[in-house]
């Protein structure tokens, strides 16, 4: 069609969804799956590759909910069953079948592939989905989004408008409510890491990694990420900071160089990678921790990296997209039946996701504190989990919370929607422990009591969150009251169609 030939459309939908990463297509399958009327637009044509190939097990039951599990499972991705990593002069071998659930589990998956399966059942769940469109500007009614114009490519020209009752942004790093429009995104001034990797033929993992585990390497100049994507492909790569790869790289004359050099110094990397095949570019990303300074508002939700984004070593980035995708939808679709007031699931939505977020932040800027090794770190973890889900032994706290498995049951509790100094206590002691680090591999702990300053702000320091959690049968949404009983997460949806 020639441009002149394409007219500009306005229509109205009940929610717009920005972007088709696993934020995006998720919320967009679940809402659709409801019956809501769902326009989800996005920038690029799928497939299109990205990083971050490593799933937590709490991603099966969002894909299960939002009916992607099946095509997911056809696919044949390399199946996980846990980490291995080798921090400091430690060894822990996760195995979460054995510490966890016998049903915890997840993929390894080419980020291309697994991405496009989610954006297509959204599509074949209901939603519209428009690729190659960009969304221009978020019209707004006083503090209330209320729609959006947006262009198709090649047809720049022609501006297209959508009316909606809600919003849910999941358009990543680009932020295009976050960054874009209220200009609230903080870069993480001092965890300033950058990211660089590529992918081998022929590597092998650690031993005593459990069946598809990635293995996580500390080193002096940061720590690697080995993971096996099946048909004999790995993904190996390196987090330092910048400062230190800025320092570094002018003694190598190529990324790729300085890549090389890094791993050759590494015997465990050295191991493993042995008569393997290095196949393709290197590729690197840097600047890539930060946070707003709120995940929603009237009318709108922040998802997945849109909102906030951590760092790779605990794998967060695809279980937080598609975990807030669910609590986005289940906050609509039960405001919208009227089961429960806009403004009280929206401060479920943000508290909830917030928690998330600044738990797994903790554990990340612990890791990258001085090391005390693995009891003293496992016991600081159990101090993230609430006391009804305490292990008696700590390694199993930790693994509870790197699975997502902490993160969904607590959407289904009630009794711990209490706004308290737990969280914010561990996030001064990181803050606390930054102030004594001397030396270290250049990597230093994150101020994150930063994150919490608006929330508490909006809220007050003793405000209770309410009576909400989220219910994934017969329907997803959101209920009030006491949940009478909680399923493990492994299990919770596991029969849902």
């Amino acid at each position: 069609m020639r441009t002149s030939q394409l007219k500009s459309i306005e229509q109205r939908v009940n929610v717009l969804v920005i972007g088709g990463g696993p934020g995006g297509s998720t919320a967009a399958a679940l809402l659709a799956k409801a019956g809501v009327s769902v326009l989800l637009l996005e920038r690029e044509t799928f497939p299109r590759y990205h990083i971050g190939e490593s799933l937590l097990a709490s991603c099966l039951p969002t894909l299960r909910l939002s009916g992607a599990y099946d095509k997911v499972a056809a696919h044949g991705f390399q199946t996980k069953r846990g980490a291995l990593f080798h921090w400091a002069q430690d060894v822990w071998v996760l195995d979460w079948a054995k510490l966890i659930d016998p049903d915890a589990w997840s993929w390894q998956v080419d980020r291309a592939a697994y991405d496009e399966i989610l954006l297509r059942n959204a599509a074949e769940q209901g939603a519209e989905v428009v690729e190659g469109a960009t969304v221009k500007r978020v019209l707004f009614d006083g503090d209330r989004a209320v729609g959006a114009e947006w262009v198709k490519r090649g047809y720049e020209s022609h501006v297209n408008i959508v009316r909606f009752d809600y919003i849910i942004d999941a358009s990543g790093r680009t932020g295009v409510l976050s960054q874009q429009h209220f200009k609230m995104r903080a870069q993480h001034a001092i965890f300033q890491n950058i990211a660089i990797w590529g992918y081998w033929k022929g590597a092998r993992l650690l031993p005593d990694s459990p069946s598809g585990a990635i293995n996580i390497v500390s080193s002096p100049d940061g720590w690697w990420w080995h993971i096996p994507l099946g048909g004999d492909r790995y993904s190996v790569g390196l987090v330092t900071h910048k400062h230190k790869y800025a320092e570094a790289k002018q003694n190598s004359p190529t990324l790729k160089d300085y890549y090389l050099a890094r791993l050759n110094a590494v015997p465990t990397m050295q191991t493993v990678t042995e008569g393997a095949e290095l196949v393709g570019e290197i590729q690197a990303e840097q600047d890539y921790s930060y946070v707003s300074d709120r995940f929603c508002g009237p009318g709108y939700f922040l998802v997945g990296d849109a909102a906030c984004f951590l760092d790779p070593l605990l794998s967060t980035g695809v279980h937080l997209a598609q975990y807030s995708a669910m609590l986005a939808a289940a906050s609509i679709i039960s405001t919208t039946k009227g089961e429960v007031g806009e403004a009280e699931a929206a401060l479920f939505f943000e508290y909830i996701y917030r928690r998330a977020y600044t738990r797994m932040l903790v554990l990340v800027s612990t890791l990258y504190q001085k090391y005390n090794g693995k009891d003293d770190y496992f016991w600081g973890a159990q101090k993230l989990v609430h006391q009804k889900m305490h292990y008696s032994e700590p390694v199993r706290a930790f693994t509870d919370i790197i699975i997502g498995n902490v993160d969904m049951r607590e959407a289904a509790q009630v009794d711990t929607r209490i706004l308290d100094q737990q969280l914010i206590g561990e996030a001064e002691e990181a803050q606390a422990a930054k102030a004594a680090e001397a030396g270290g591999n250049g990597l230093h702990s994150l101020d994150v009591t930063a994150t919490w300053g608006p929330w508490r702000n909006l809220l007050g320091a003793d405000t209770t969150i309410g009576d909400c959690y989220l219910v994934t049968e017969p329907a997803l949404g959101l209920r009030r009251g006491q949940n009478p009983a909680v399923a493990s997460p492994m299990k919770s949806a596991s029969h849902v169609s």
